[in-house]
């Protein structure tokens, strides 16, 4: 079992910036991709970004690229998204997931960490 707790959400007035984390506890032995996504209030969650934890390759959503990041520490099982130029289309619970591409059972979401930008 793998547990994910997020943190670093909170308000911020457009154009600023965020960065969340993510610290896994438990065996990632499994796992081999992380990522973020969202979820607006109304719509479907959605992928911000994800990073593969051996190699370090990256994608981002069409919306996110240029302006996200995201990165991990595999030492410490953290994962991050570091958020500039924040729009009020940003606003979302974001949750990190952790999961095999190829294993289904391994799967795993936090509890998601709310980011809300002012206009």
């Amino acid at each position: 079992q793998v547990q994910l707790v997020e943190s670093g959400g909170g308000l911020v007035q457009a154009g600023g910036s965020l960065r969340l984390s993510c610290a896994a506890s438990g065996s990632i032995f499994s796992i081999n991709t992380m990522g973020w996504y969202r979820q607006a209030p109304g719509k479907q969650r959605e992928l911000v970004a994800t990073i593969s934890t051996r190699g370090g390759s990256t994608t981002y959503a069409d919306s996110a690229k240029g302006r996200f990041t995201i990165s991990r520490n595999n030492a410490n099982n953290a994962l991050y998204l570091q958020m500039n130029s924040l729009t009020p289309e940003d606003t979302a619970v974001y949750y990190c997931n952790f999961r095999n591409r190829w294993q289904p059972a391994y799967d795993y979401w936090g509890q998601g960490t709310q980011v809300t930008v002012s206009s």
